[in-house]
């Protein structure tokens, strides 16, 4: 692919995530003019708005996918896999903030692949809890209720907090409220 048809697909797959994240029923149209490209230049690669959708679904799995392998949840120590996987994942969710639960219900393949992404940080905080990470008295399910509701905090909520800072808050609070003992 030319660069610059990489830059461009690039910008209509961020431009799309935001918009669409917005408001599901932005037209190429808005996402292309918003994009800085023409509308044709986004139909010839997506035909629909759904087509459109996939692909942001697919950049943002990738994306994540990315994170998840870079922190190294089951090899490095746990502390430093939370911190980089919080680092790495908040930028992740704020390029792409399509709502998961939306692309679930609208795209299977991505579900198969969300769940599986999943899967994996559930299998690190079950590690972490084995290590002591985690106080015991406290479901799995709810630290990772916790732990997402965070990073969701931090990525959306605070958006001017570069991640580096957001993931020292995020990773702090987690650890005070649902941490076992100080290691």
């Amino acid at each position: 692919m030319r660069a610059d048809a990489a830059r461009n697909l690039a910008a209509v797959l961020r431009t799309g995530a935001r918009l669409l994240a917005d408001d599901p029923s932005t037209s190429i149209s808005a996402i292309a003019s918003a994009a800085g490209v023409d509308r044709t230049t986004v139909h010839r690669r997506f035909a629909t708005r759904e087509a459109l959708l996939s692909a942001v679904f697919e950049a943002k799995l990738d994306s994540s996918e990315r994170v998840l392998d870079e922190a190294r949840l089951a090899e490095a120590p746990v502390a430093v896999a939370l911190h980089r996987y919080v680092e790495g994942i908040i930028p992740v969710s704020r390029a792409w903030p399509v709502d998961t639960r939306r692309m679930m219900r609208e795209d299977p393949k991505a579900t198969t692949r969300r769940e599986e992404q999943s899967q994996r940080l559930d299998t690190f905080l079950q590690r972490a809890a084995d290590e002591g990470f985690l106080r015991a008295d406290i479901s799995l399910a709810w630290a990772r209720t916790v732990l997402d509701q965070l990073v969701d905090s931090a990525a959306h909520h605070l958006p001017d907090m570069d991640a580096p800072q957001a993931a020292d808050l995020v990773v702090d609070t987690f650890r005070r409220g649902v941490g076992g003992s100080p290691s």
